[in-house]
């Protein structure tokens, strides 16, 4: 039950991936550090295996004239897509990890945006590419045959991929911006950038046990935070292949900790209270959930076998979850605890490495999105916007001094998004500062506010909330259940409009058939959903 301010964790440091998988290697090398689904049924991969194939890979790409260039990732999560990140950051190329599931077109436009001279691809996604590219293409199927060439080439005493000197402010890697303008922008991130994240954001919290990673890894959440950190800690990641088989994923591995995006939360929540529901103990289970949660109060914690069944749905083992990318409604994160299950929120950016802020399991405060990593400065700008400096900072957007300047000012990354700090350094967000509402009347609302109350109702699985004709407009995309029912959520919009003034309040409520268009990081993006046709 504690909750106050405590010291940071204590970690060995880091100085580049490359020394991060040597000391790996060297302190446990037989100790699994991925686990993944094989045809004949899982491979698993020790840190000696991890940092041999980072050698072999890496070798092979010198061997093959690649140094200096950029390599595009394109595929499905994967031991190989990993080791190719690896084996390309720690020669002196750059990563370019490129979402597989791009329309064709915009695939190629990220490749020409990049500069890559070299492509990395799986199987499944090989037709995506063109072979008169003028871009060398390598396939994922034929991964092992470029391992035993490197090995080869290692055997035969070619050692200047593992003799290269990492360079601290060379760019490293380039992810794309899945932000919700739908403008994708290529972010440079250095070697200081994501050893920094590292060493600084896992003082904030300590990993005792497996991670499945559900999340992809073309995305900075789910590549530096639920992945590079979990090797930081010398834990074991289980490399979910599809989404069909998070379930059976989770029941065999048992993970302690799963790094999410809300989307996940609230479809699990969603899943849990309707097997409740249709038991018809909904009112019972409630009851039980108050008498817990009292219990606790005064330090009685009976939630391992109270709801056991609710965490046998995560495997029984789950401890935590560390939700960023979106915000996350505060009910679920007191829900889930009553449960057994603590979920830290975080925030972040792609700009930032991406971890600025994260609860910490014994000192957090529900409804923000945690404690500012250490080593970085963060403040509030005279607009209401969150700020922040430090080495974990982009370069800046590749190709794009434009937009880098705006967004980069005196060394502040400027976020777009509002909200305050507190004395402990816990940061609140309230909106999106491009998303704000402003009316013919002068009022400034921000429209996540209502979208937040509004998606709390069971029947709401989407919903968007905007200015139309400066009356404020909510589009719902509604459960299979209540799909058409107007008067349903005319009758929700008055509940949520209920002791707002006037000028917060909801005028009308359109349903809608199908499900928002969503980025990578599954978030509603705004201007193609308000304005489709731009």
């Amino acid at each position: 039950m504690r909750n106050k301010k405590y010291p940071y964790y204590e970690n060995p440091q880091i100085r580049d991936l490359k020394d991060l998988l040597q000391i790996k290697a060297e302190a446990h090398p037989e100790k699994a550090a991925f686990v993944y689904p094989v045809k004949d049924g899982e491979m698993k991969k020790d840190y000696i295996d991890l940092y041999n194939d980072v050698n072999a890979l890496g070798t092979w790409m010198y061997g093959r004239k690649i140094q200096g260039k950029h390599i595009a990732i394109i595929g499905e999560n994967s031991y190989e897509w990993m080791v190719t990140f690896l084996a390309a950051i720690n020669g002196g190329n750059v990563a370019v990890a490129i979402d597989k599931s791009l329309p064709d077109d915009e695939i190629q436009e990220l490749l020409k945006k990049s500069d890559c001279n070299a492509i990395m691809v799986s199987g499944a996604c090989k037709s995506k590419i063109k072979k008169k590219s003028g871009r060398r293409i390598y396939c994922m199927d034929d991964f092992e045959a470029y391992l035993e060439e490197g090995r080869g080439l290692l055997r035969k005493g070619k050692t200047d991929f593992r003799k290269y000197n990492i360079q601290q402010d060379k760019t490293a890697a380039i992810l794309f911006t899945s932000g919700t303008s739908g403008f994708s922008k290529g972010v440079e991130l250095t070697n200081r950038n994501i050893t920094f994240e590292i060493n600084n954001t896992c003082k904030l919290f300590r990993l005792d046990g497996n991670v499945l990673a559900v999340l992809p890894f073309h995305h900075a959440f789910g590549l530096i935070v639920g992945i590079l950190m979990v090797l930081f800690y010398g834990q074991t990641v289980f490399i979910n292949k599809s989404l069909k088989q998070v379930k059976n994923n989770m029941e065999e591995f048992q993970p302690q900790t799963m790094f999410l995006v809300p989307l996940f939360v609230e479809f699990f929540h969603r899943q849990i209270w309707a097997e409740i529901r249709k038991r018809g103990k909904e009112k019972a289970f409630r009851t039980l959930m108050k008498s817990t949660n009292g219990l606790r109060r005064v330090g009685i914690d009976v939630r391992k076998i109270t709801y056991d069944s609710i965490r046998k749905v995560f495997g029984g083992k789950l401890q935590y979850i560390i939700c960023g990318g979106a915000p996350l409604d505060p009910m679920y994160v007191k829900e889930f605890r009553t449960w057994g299950i603590e979920i830290l929120n975080g925030y972040g950016t792609t700009e930032c490495s991406p971890c600025t802020a994260v609860n910490r399991p014994f000192h957090r405060l529900d409804g923000s999105v945690g404690q500012i990593v250490p080593g970085i400065d963060a403040r509030v700008t005279d607009e209401g916007e969150i700020v922040f400096r430090g080495d974990l900072v982009m370069k800046g957007y590749y190709n794009d001094k434009e937009a880098t300047d705006l967004v980069l000012q005196d060394g502040w990354y400027h976020t777009g998004d509002l909200g305050y700090i507190d004395k402990d350094g816990f940061i609140t967000l309230t909106g999106r500062k491009k998303n704000l509402i402003i009316l013919s009347n002068g009022e400034n609302i921000s429209p996540e506010e209502l979208e937040m109350d509004l998606a709390r109702d069971e029947a709401v699985q989407e919903v968007l909330v905007y200015d139309e004709q400066s009356k404020i407009v909510a589009e719902i995309f509604p459960d299979e259940e209540h799909k058409g029912d107007q008067a349903y959520f005319n009758a929700l919009m008055d509940k949520v409009n209920k002791g707002r003034p006037l000028y917060k309040q909801i005028v009308r409520v359109k349903l809608r058939d199908e499900e928002f268009i969503k980025n990578a990081s599954m978030k509603i993006i705004r201007h193609k959903n308000i304005f489709p046709q731009q």
